[in-house]
């Protein structure tokens, strides 16, 4: 688990703020989710560049939404690891509070998900696959044969396909939290 002593650092990118032109207020609403408490600072900051930010609304939809071939579980600890070994305590906070309950995610999970020695062997088998597979992605951007064949074994290939998608975008949304030092939600988790 990333240090929870080092000092939040000032934003390289501030987030937005109200009152915003129509059509990045509009842009917001539609980012934002109706469960969550307020526009996340992540979507005020990606909202600095609004034709990137539009693109980004279908897949962000799908990967989270209720027709993704990944059942939640599966998809937050995928996230929660990513988000975890790239150091994004913001989007690891906000995933642990927005999701974790839903997921029927507890303690053992949250302690896998969120350290870099965690216990696997605390999990169920087929987290503990998710686990590693996102581990070895992070450390080697592949997935050796043995693992492959251990995945295999529970996921589809359009699953396993989506799996990695999903992977990949949370690097990437854990790269701008991170680079641009999206300031946290003071109502999500952290480490």
């Amino acid at each position: 688990m990333p240090s929870t002593a080092l000092p939040i650092p000032t934003p390289r990118i501030a987030p937005l703020q109200p009152p915003y032109p129509d059509a990045i207020g509009t842009l917001l609403t539609r980012m934002t989710p109706p469960q969550a408490p307020e526009v996340l600072s992540l979507f005020k900051v990606l909202a600095v560049n609004p034709a990137l930010a539009e693109r980004t609304l279908d897949l962000g939809r799908y990967l989270l939404g209720r027709h993704a071939a990944i059942d939640l579980r599966d998809r937050e600890l995928v996230i929660l690891r990513v988000c975890a070994r790239c150091g994004a305590e913001y989007e690891w906070g906000v995933h642990w509070t927005g999701f974790a309950d839903a997921a029927g995610l507890g303690e053992a999970e949250r302690r896998a998900t969120a350290s870099m020695d965690g216990d696997l062997a605390q999990l169920a088998p087929k987290d503990a696959l998710l686990i590693a597979m996102v581990d070895q992605l992070h450390d080697t951007g592949t997935i050796d044969d043995a693992l492959w064949e251990a995945l295999n074994a529970h996921w589809s290939h359009a699953q396993l396909i989506e799996l990695m998608m999903l992977a990949g975008w949370y690097h990437a949304v854990s790269y701008v939290c991170n680079a641009a030092r999206v300031p946290l939600e003071t109502w999500a988790a952290r480490w």
